[in-house]
């Protein structure tokens, strides 16, 4: 199980562009379809692409690049 997740939706074409940003910064994560979870849907529905490290209580909004994952990277071992 990886650290961060990135939350989005099939047919989302800025949660491509964010899976592919966040596959560049070299970064393990899984990816979560916001549209089967309903307390999901209510929290990101306009929001995603989100990538989050659930354990640090960490996310970053859309829109993001790698420099931006890089720092959120950091903070989480901080």
């Amino acid at each position: 199980m990886a650290d961060f997740i990135l939350y989005g939706t099939e047919g989302c074409h800025l949660c491509e562009e964010a899976e592919e940003i966040v596959r560049l910064a070299g970064l393990s994560f899984d990816t979560q379809d916001i549209i089967d979870d309903q307390a999901l849907l209510q929290r990101y529905g306009i929001k995603i692409p989100v990538l989050a490290h659930p354990g640090r209580g960490l996310e970053l909004h859309w829109p993001f690049g790698p420099e931006q994952v890089l720092w959120l990277v950091a903070q989480t071992q901080a």
